[in-house]
């Protein structure tokens, strides 16, 4: 089991991509056990397998801040059928690298979103064609300056691809804004980041602005608009679905966490 679940903590520092395409051809492990369950415990919830709690790549013991995410990890393990796949068990790996390695890294993962959100995706925008442009503008407008009127300023909008610095004091308002995150929340925060390719989207799903749908919808803007007029084919569309479950669980764990 040891060598399973540092398999497990070791894709959930990849690309999604990169992940889903590298799970597809692995031979997956049986499963070895009869019943998951999550447990009430001193400092939260550990996830029991036939009455064994399950470890950590880092050998410390998987604990889950509440019983809800605790349950959602236990249900991922008690869905595991013949074999075990990593594919549909994002919560374990998100939880496996929040405890491991945010834990102690806090301050790095913190800087590294911030850092997104000095080159945002939704400061990008494209000049043509104009239909491209109006559902830009309409999509995401309205959070990127609803996050400047949070932030104390205003994110520079750039047309094309020539990078241009933020205002440092939004930068610094930013990095401010999760200072305070748990270490699971934190970790979630830098999923949805990554996923999106925004730090405003993932600030305004943490602050209320908007749910998930939204989020995830305004992330794929173009991506939705290329395929409108173009098409989608079958492996990029299993990818974006891998990608949504990953989405999925850092949300889940923003929400109960």
């Amino acid at each position: 089991m040891r060598d399973f679940l540092e398999a497990l903590h070791e894709d959930a520092a990849k690309d999604p991509e990169q992940r889903a395409r590298e799970l597809s051809k692995r031979e997956l492990p049986k499963r070895f056990y009869k019943e998951a369950q999550h447990v009430a415990v001193e400092d939260g919830y550990a996830i029991h397998l036939d009455g064994r709690q399950v470890k950590t790549p880092g050998k410390s013991t998987l604990l889950l801040p509440n019983e809800a995410l605790g349950a959602a990890v236990a249900a991922e393990w008690s869905a595991q059928e013949k074999e075990i796949n990593p594919a549909t068990m994002p919560l374990t790996r998100l939880a496996n690298t929040a405890q491991d390695a945010v834990t102690v890294r806090f301050e790095e993962v913190a800087d590294d979103i911030t850092s997104f959100a000095g080159n945002d995706a939704l400061c990008y925008r494209a000049d043509d064609p104009e239909s491209l442009v109006e559902i830009q503008r309409r999509l995401w407008d309205p959070v990127v300056d609803w996050a400047g009127e949070l932030l104390g300023g205003r994110f520079v909008l750039i047309e094309g691809i020539m990078h241009k610095p933020q205002p440092e004091n939004v930068m610094q308002a930013y990095r401010a804004c999760i200072a305070d995150e748990s270490a699971f929340r934190l970790a979630a925060l830098h999923t949805i980041t990554s996923l999106t390719g925004s730090a405003i989207l993932a600030l305004a799903l943490k602050e209320g602005k908007l749910e998930a749908d939204a989020v995830w919808t305004a992330a794929h803007v173009e991506e939705d608009f290329n395929i409108e007029r173009w098409g989608e084919d079958a492996e990029a569309a299993q990818i974006r679905a891998y990608k949504r479950t990953e989405f999925d669980a850092a949300v889940l764990i923003l929400k109960e966490g």
